[in-house]
């Protein structure tokens, strides 16, 4: 779960890191309001969505030459300006595509003096299974730009939690970011209270970007991202109630209703698969065969009829879905209960487009009876490869 950049500084503020003065605000007033408590003369104003690259991205409803999401004001007069044409209008970024996200919120800070740019964030290192820092001085930029060009600027250590944050990981980040004197003392509490941060929010990242050092000699977080562990949010009630749903893919937000495992993707091929590693196998084959998988769909071990239903569902709701390939290897997953979920689905949404199941293991024979007696124009598959190139064949008859 992913949360606004001004909650979490307000959530990272709890736990003792420096962040500028700053307010939401959901409306044009809002927003002068918001400045008008801030010291000033310097505000700035932000765009609001779980998305980076806001500063260098277009509104989709303004000129080319209109500013970012990220804009300097030097009056209040400014930031109604700025207010008024950002909110409302769809902002896109390298990282929302080019439909891009409908500005809804802003938050409007305190400006700040910048000396000198650094990146710092953490993160779950997958192959340790630990919490591990990422400390670059090349703040302020895209960090896969520095990664590709500069990877030398960029250094990665992680935390044993065994023993958890010690002072020496403190100073390790100091000098990843050059720092001395007291600003290293400064970096090494500001590692430390992000390090509290993330045990304590069961957080999946925390990136900071940039994290500055101001004229006056302070260290300061200027941007945030923060993630959180979906898995346990049922520990963190608060948090949950920071979701904005309105940044959510919609189908996406109906799966996780169902407890299904769902990602949107850019393909025409609708997948079904029970287990993660078997999904991307199925993705993988598709694309072998010449196609693209529309979406990753992991129902589970022991879904459900009504799962299953609402999974086919979900899947159908996708307007780029031109065939479905269904791939069901039961274990726990009955084959009868995928069948009659599949059928009941089909009925419901009136299928249109060509429909190809793979089934094998636990009741297989039933579920293909099923699906045989079933009506409907399902097309039978004997293995992975062998439903793939049918689907595959399947969609290219549509689309001539």
């Amino acid at each position: 779960m992913d949360i606004h950049e001004y909650q979490a500084k307000d959530l990272l503020a709890k736990f003792g890191v420096p962040v500028p003065a700053g307010y939401a605000a959901m409306s044009v007033d809002e927003a002068v309001a918001a400045a008008g408590k801030l010291p000033g003369p310097l505000y700035v104003v932000k765009a609001q969505i779980h998305a980076g690259g806001r500063g260098k991205g277009k509104f989709k409803e303004l000129g080319p030459d209109a500013k970012g999401g990220v804009r300097l004001a030097r009056s209040l007069d400014e930031v109604r300006a700025h207010a008024a044409e950002m909110l409302g209008n769809t902002l896109v970024t390298v990282q929302t595509g080019p439909h891009g996200k409908q500005v809804n919120r802003l938050y409007v800070t305190d400006g700040v003096d910048i000396a000198k740019e650094f990146y710092l964030a953490l993160l779950v290192d997958r192959k340790t299974g630990r919490i591990a820092f990422v400390a670059s001085t090349e703040g302020g930029m895209n960090i896969e730009d520095v990664a590709h060009q500069t990877p030398e600027k960029i250094h990665t250590f992680d935390v044993d939690p065994a023993t958890g944050l010690m002072p020496h990981h403190g100073r390790a980040v100091a000098k990843a970011l050059g720092l001395t004197g007291d600003l290293a003392k400064q970096a090494q509490t500001v590692a430390a209270k992000l390090y509290d941060a993330f045990l304590g929010t069961d957080a999946s990242q925390i990136e900071i970007n940039p994290l500055a050092v101001t004229e006056d000699g302070k260290l300061m977080v200027l941007d945030a991202k923060v993630g959180f562990d979906s898995n346990a949010m049922f520990r963190h009630r608060d948090l949950e109630e920071l979701r904005d749903v309105t940044e959510e893919d919609p189908m996406e937000l109906e799966a996780s209703k169902y407890d299904l495992a769902y990602i949107k993707l850019d393909g025409n091929i609708g997948c079904m698969v029970n287990g993660a590693g078997l999904a991307m196998a199925t993705m993988d084959i598709i694309k072998l065969n010449g196609a693209f998988p529309a979406n990753f769909l992991d129902v589970g071990g022991g879904a459900s009829k009504e799962k299953v239903t609402a999974a086919f569902k979900i899947i159908l709701s996708d307007p780029a879905v031109k065939g479905i390939l269904v791939n069901i290897f039961g274990g726990i997953m009955r084959c009868d209960i995928i069948a009659e979920g599949i059928v009941a689905a089909a009925k419901e949404v009136d299928l249109k487009v060509p429909l190809v199941v793979r089934l094998e293991g636990t009741n297989v024979e039933e579920g293909k009876r099923i699906l045989a007696e079933s009506g409907l124009a399902i097309v039978p598959a004997n293995d992975l490869g062998d439903a793939a190139r049918k689907i595959v064949a399947e969609v290219g008859k549509v689309a001539a």
